[in-house]
């Protein structure tokens, strides 16, 4: 049986088994394989790569044996995750023997092919005609104009009713943990109608929810000066609301990676309108003001809190999930406490967290008194407990209520779910297990919550759901 192509990490994103990939093939037709690591923005990237090659006739193999030449879009956000992207070239080498490399890890060439010198090309992130180049020089297009029909939401490497809309490229804040605005450069955001354009196609192919993605989010617009064409303004606030349009066609907008700005306090009205899901991704990444200005990131821990009191008495039924560092260099035991205090006080919904460590070119690596390897488990730990704690408590109120979710997954045991508070791949699900046989996924449905766990949900159908 030809081998599958791994897919990285298989946590935190659909697998390429999942795609919507036309797998007609015709007779003698170039066949590209793509293995797509790490974050929703590489996947972004890997989605527009597939489309163009499908466009200009390539079809598309989820294995490597089916595959002329297979492309590796990597991550090179952290060490590991670096590693994995070696690794995963190495499979890829082995399996096929004709690889490309791009995204992330593609800014450091050398770094790649002193591991792998048989790649035949290394692209940076986004450099999608460089992409297309080594694809044809590597496995020359034959397109059949007649045969070779396109998607009308092009390839998508996400299940068919959920999609994510990518709004900006790099980032221009400068914290020293993170190496992103290196490989992917300053702020660049797209026209506030051009991401219009793209979410009205992908609600008409039948995409029924929008994640709104990009490494900073409450940005978006501010390097073309919040520019209005064509009607639309590309300010978040202003996107949000014209993307909340789409609502009256069924579609849930939920919002990721906003920086908290104080603007941010502008978007929440619009989440208790129903205009866009209540929900806000926010990373905190620390509470005590210490570590945060070590880490060059905004200090007012306390404000946060005021921030946080105020969003709910706007909108009270708004989710918060936020991620964190734990054991960053000179991490102290009272700061590490604080944190804990702090998640006390702020009862996050949904939490997410990392163990600190190096990246190669990160400033953050020179701090003085790192955190050994022991002690940053055991805070992760104690984190999780807490965060865990939280959770089971959060979603033990939620019992009895009625709510709408969407449909995931429909198997024999029953139907995979979510709910307004929870994002694909990285929160919790809703569980259906009774009268789920008429399901489909991309349904939005009403159910009555019955049972919760630490992460998850139970449910029943309401009569006429």
């Amino acid at each position: 049986m030809p081998r599958s192509m791994t897919q990285n990490p298989p946590a935190l994103r659909p697998d390429l088994a999942r795609a919507e990939v036309p797998d007609a093939r015709r007779a003698g037709q170039p066949t590209i394989g793509m293995v797509s690591l790490g974050c929703p923005k590489t996947l972004v990237d890997s989605e527009r790569i597939l489309t163009r090659l499908r466009a200009e006739g390539y079809a598309i193999s989820p294995d490597y044996g089916g595959a002329d030449a297979v492309i590796v879009n990597t991550c090179g956000f952290l060490d590991s995750a670096k590693a994995e992207s070696l690794e995963a070239i190495g499979e890829a080498l082995a399996e096929n023997g004709r690889v490309i490399v791009t995204g992330c890890l593609g800014a450091e060439p050398e770094y790649i092919t002193g591991a792998h010198p048989r790649v035949l090309a290394v692209t940076g992130p986004h450099q999608y005609e460089a992409v297309l180049d080594a694809v044809h020089a590597a496995v020359p297009p034959d397109p059949d104009p007649f045969i070779d029909l396109l998607p009308a939401r092009g390839i998508s490497l996400t299940p068919r009713h959920y999609s994510y809309l990518k709004i900006s490229e790099g980032c221009n804040h400068k914290c020293k943990f993170c190496i992103i605005p290196d490989m992917r450069g300053r702020l660049a955001s797209r026209p506030a109608h051009a991401v219009i354009r793209e979410a009205e196609r992908l609600v008409d192919a039948g995409v029924r929810e929008l994640l709104v993605i990009s490494q900073d989010t409450s940005a978006y617009g501010v390097d073309i000066r919040h520019a209005e064409a064509n009607g639309h303004r590309a300010h978040i606030t202003d996107l949000a609301r014209d993307l909340g349009s789409l609502g009256s066609l069924g579609a849930w907008v939920r919002l990721h990676y906003v920086y908290p700005y104080p603007h941010v306090r502008d978007l929440v009205p619009l989440m208790a309108e129903g205009l866009v899901l209540p929900y806000l991704d926010i990373p905190f990444q620390h509470a005590h003001p210490d570590v945060l200005r070590r880490m060059a990131r905004p200090a007012a821990a306390a404000k946060t809190l005021d921030e946080i009191a105020a969003w709910r008495a706007t909108c009270p039924g708004i989710t918060l999930r936020s991620t964190f560092i734990v054991g960053y260099p000179g991490e102290t035991e009272a700061e590490f406490q604080t944190l804990l205090d702090w998640m006390d006080e702020a009862q996050l919904d949904r939490v997410g967290c990392f163990k600190y460590e190096n990246v190669a070119g990160a400033r953050s690596n020179a701090l003085p008194d790192h955190v050994v390897e022991e002690v940053k488990q055991d805070r992760w730990d104690r984190f999780m407990a807490k965060a865990q704690e939280i959770s089971a408590a959060k979603l033990a109120a939620k019992v009895g209520q009625v709510m709408e979710i969407i449909v995931d997954e429909i198997d024999e045991e029953g139907a995979t779910c979510r709910t307004k508070a929870d994002a694909p791949e990285i929160d919790g699900n809703l569980f259906i297990d009774e009268g789920y046989e008429t399901l489909t996924p991309g349904d939005i449905v009403t159910v009555t919550v019955d049972e919760a766990s630490e992460y998850d949900l139970w449910g029943r159908l309401e009569t006429g759901a």
